[in-house]
């Protein structure tokens, strides 16, 4: 099969088209530095000229929302990469002769916004907010290729856990100097998912059609920050004794604390109906892989 992946040299882009590869596609990544790229790569303008002779595309671009302040330039980045990019793409698909069977289009489990300890499945409605409004728009124009015949996928994401970066990469820098510990009360929820499953939700839903509409792309047994502080302090050796309050965290990144303090307990009902096979459903043995 041959693929167009946009975001391909990304924590989890990079991976994505790896295993790709491994399992016999084409992969041609889209990339606004195209020679800086070590595989076959294709600059943005290229894309329209692309697709007629793409049958997949995975659409994974965006900028980080965990790099610094949520100021309005920020945010307008965020939104900006997420539905300026989609768009181009959903645009290049109307307009090609030959169009791929299926996009499969990132978006995020702050769809739902703070949520409490309500249980979430792809049936709940979006929630408010920066975040949520952000993921209504990006699935949106996403989903606008529905009306080309094209299988559509919205993959909302959890917590990713994988090494070299990502939220496990920022933590374990202050649990391994046993400067850890819960966030706020501890009392909201995290739902996580180890990059590698990530992966494989991205290759399941490319060839298989029982994957359409929105998709959670977290594990079966998301649990509380309290936790996952407890469970990451025991994968590292070391104690989580140092809680950061609230209203630290809400002076050091303003509106952006609210991610961290207000979570979402997120299911992946429509994976488990699809018959997915989580490799790390447990989130020890996911940190235990992770960590050394």
């Amino acid at each position: 099969m041959r693929v167009l992946l946009t975001g391909g040299t990304g924590f989890i882009g990079d991976p994505v088209a790896r295993a790709l590869r491994a399992a016999g596609h084409d992969v041609t990544i889209v990339s606004r530095h195209p020679g800086h790229v070590p595989a076959k790569a294709i600059a943005w303008d290229g894309v329209r000229d692309a697709m007629p002779e793409t049958d997949a595309v995975v659409n994974l671009a965006g900028e980080s929302i965990a790099e610094g302040r949520w100021t309005p330039e920020r945010k307008a980045r965020i939104v900006a990469s997420r539905i300026d990019a989609t768009r181009v793409v959903v645009e290049a698909i109307r307009t090609a002769a030959k169009r791929p069977h299926v996009l499969v289009n990132a978006s995020a489990i702050g769809f739902y916004g703070p949520r409490g300890d309500e249980e979430l499945d792809e049936t709940a409605p979006a929630g408010e907010g920066f975040l949520a409004d952000v993921c209504r728009r990006w699935e949106a124009e996403a989903f606008r290729a529905r009306d080309l015949d094209v299988r559509v996928v919205a993959l909302r994401l959890g917590v990713v856990l994988g090494r070299g970066g990502g939220a496990l990469g920022k933590m374990l820098i202050p649990f391994r100097a046993c400067l850890g510990g819960r966030i706020g009360s501890g009392k909201q929820w995290m739902s996580w998912i180890h990059r590698a499953d990530v992966v494989g939700l991205v290759l399941a839903a490319i060839g298989n059609d029982a994957y359409a509409g929105p998709v959670n792309a977290t594990a079966p047994a998301p649990v509380r920050n309290r936790d996952f502080t407890a469970a990451l302090a025991r994968a590292v050796h070391r104690p989580a004794v140092l809680p950061v309050p609230g209203i630290a965290l809400r002076l050091a990144l303003g509106e952006m604390a609210t991610m961290l303090l207000s979570g979402q307990r997120v299911v992946p009902a429509a994976a488990t109906a699809a018959g997915f096979q989580f490799a790390y459903p447990e989130l020890a043995p996911a940190l235990a892989s992770l960590v050394d």
